[in-house]
């Protein structure tokens, strides 16, 4: 193989497959995320977690892969973004099988957690590989545009992919989807998608990934204790080290000639404004699709297969606007777009805000087709904005800071929101013992043992309970989707229409030197 191979000007039959064969992973990555939504009460059945492991178990691939994607992305672009993306893959695979047999809910915890770290040294290294591949500024927005569809069709394909498996086959099938995904990835990858280090790449700082690490971590979990036990020594500290090990990290790239994470890209308006948009209204999304489809299975009574099929036609609205949107935005400003969605997105989740606990499925239906493609406009657009603003060498760096962007807000979105749900469900359920007063599972699960009369009280305080946190974290989305709709119109209006960053001033640029990227077959 050669050293170097010249990306042709436009992209031909190869760069295309290339792009199918990147979009698989990305798929599965955040489908990942969204598929045990409906196995939450099998998984509690079987595994019997404690309320505080049941939200590890959701959202402890998100803390994860979020807390590693910057490092992996710098990685990518210092060693090669395909050989990282492969070496993920394998990974996550490996780690797919161990979540799928997990005898206890300490062992899911861990595969999961691996799952992350795998998951991180992939996700970057799609969308950074996209933009070196496709070098016509048109097919590289269509080939954006497709990798901000296949990130929708994720999330919103999760559970009902989730609901199909435990039809027919148990729990833990819905982990083995990605063997046989990643198998594929490693086979073709090699054949159809060059490798790419960025110019003149520096070395590795190890104290600058040990301080990453540090400041998002701890960072993390302290939020995930706070939202569980309250301002505690347990949930304070860790945020306070977080805090101490950011502004560390923050010092040292400003230091050092070659940083790990160029920090000066936060000063773009486009790049820090996006992120922030995305930011508020993954962690709307998150928190309240968790509880959506919890509401589905234990208080409307749907099979998971009826779940699933009740939350298709938001998934089939959510793809059709990611995939139109682009066109729209070439003729209308993005900053109008996004903020026009995550408005939707608010009014979906006031209706949600008044579903009761008797009755409630076809006003909680409406509010979601309502609120879920809203998020689209999102979706579709700001992953582009990100990569517009930064130069072509740090683009692995600055994929893998849009992606923590999206799945550190969808899982701070479970753990908070999720956790504003749990507060209300024990406010309500303060004079039941046990497992009844923790979830509604355990609720229902207490049910079975007590006389019908008794039970049946249970069964309608304890859905009543869950009704209310549901209202709550709802209340709690709408008024962060208006505050990213607010931002959005604030900080992005500059963009024109068909524009990926705001204009800059002319400068005068010297040709004497130009670093030619490192692309091998």
């Amino acid at each position: 193989m050669s050293e170097f191979t010249e990306i042709p000007e436009r992209a031909g039959t190869r760069q295309w497959l290339g792009l199918a064969v990147l979009l698989l992973p990305t798929v599965l990555l955040f489908l990942t995320m969204t598929v045990l939504f409906l196995a939450t009460p099998y998984i509690a059945a079987d595994l019997s977690p404690g309320s505080g492991q049941l939200l590890w178990i959701n959202d402890i691939y998100g803390f994860v892969m979020a807390g590693f994607l910057v490092t992996m992305g710098t990685l990518g672009d210092r060693l090669g973004r395909r050989r990282l993306l492969l070496a993920g893959a394998a990974l996550f695979g490996l780690a797919s099988v161990l979540a799928a047999f997990a005898p206890n809910a300490e062992m899911l915890i861990t595969a999961r957690a691996v799952m992350g770290l795998g998951a991180a040294a992939v996700m970057p290294a799609t969308l950074s590989l996209i933009t070196t591949m496709f070098r016509d500024d048109r097919q590289r927005a269509t080939a954006i545009g497709l990798w901000a569809a296949s990130v929708s069709a994720g999330v919103a394909l999760g559970p009902l992919l989730g609901g199909l498996m435990l039809a027919s086959l148990w729990w833990g099938a819905s982990m083995l989807i990605g063997v046989p995904v990643m198998a594929l990835v490693v086979l073709a990858v090699p054949f159809l998608i060059p490798e790419y280090r960025a110019p003149q790449a520096g070395r590795i700082d190890p104290l600058s990934v040990a301080l990453s690490l540090a400041a998002l971590l701890p960072f993390v979990y302290g939020v995930k204790k706070l939202a569980e036990t309250g301002a505690t020594v347990e949930s304070l500290l860790p945020l306070v080290a977080g805090v101490v090990f950011a502004v560390m990290f923050v010092r040292r790239q400003l230091r050092l000639p070659d940083p790990m994470l160029d920090v000066r890209l936060f000063t773009n308006r486009t790049f820090s404004g996006s992120l922030s948009v995305y930011m508020l209204a993954a962690i709307a999304l998150g928190g309240v699709y968790l509880l959506f489809t919890q509401y589905l299975q234990m208080v409307a009574a749907q099979s998971p297969l009826q779940a699933g099929l009740w939350i298709l036609p938001a998934a089939i609205g959510l793809v059709i606007v990611s995939t139109l949107t682009p066109a729209i935005a070439a003729r209308v400003r993005p900053a109008y777009l996004i903020a026009a969605g995550l408005a939707v997105s608010a009014v979906g989740y006031l209706v949600l805000a008044q579903v009761d606990s008797v009755g409630g499925l076809p006003l909680l239906i409406v509010g979601f087709y309502i609120l879920y493609p809203g998020i689209a406009p999102a979706m579709a657009l700001i992953p582009g904005l990100v990569m517009g603003a930064a130069p072509p060498e740090k683009a692995g760096a600055a994929s893998a800071v849009e992606s923590t962007a999206s799945d550190l807000g969808v899982a701070l979105g479970v753990a908070l929101l999720g956790s504003v749900g749990a507060a209300a469900y024990r406010a309500g359920m303060s004079d039941a013992e046990g497992a009844a007063s923790e979830t509604l599972s355990g609720a229902l699960s207490s049910a079975e043992t007590l006389p019908a009369d008794l039970a049946e009280s249970m069964i309608a305080a304890g859905r009543e309970a869950f009704t209310n946190g549901l209202n709550a974290a709802s209340w709690t989305a709408a008024a962060l989707s208006a505050a990213g709709a607010v931002l959005a119109v604030t900080l992005l209006r500059r963009i024109s229409a068909g524009a990926t960053s705001e204009p800059e001033p002319a400068v005068s640029i010297s040709t004497d030197t130009v670093d030619r990227p490192t692309v091998t077959a």
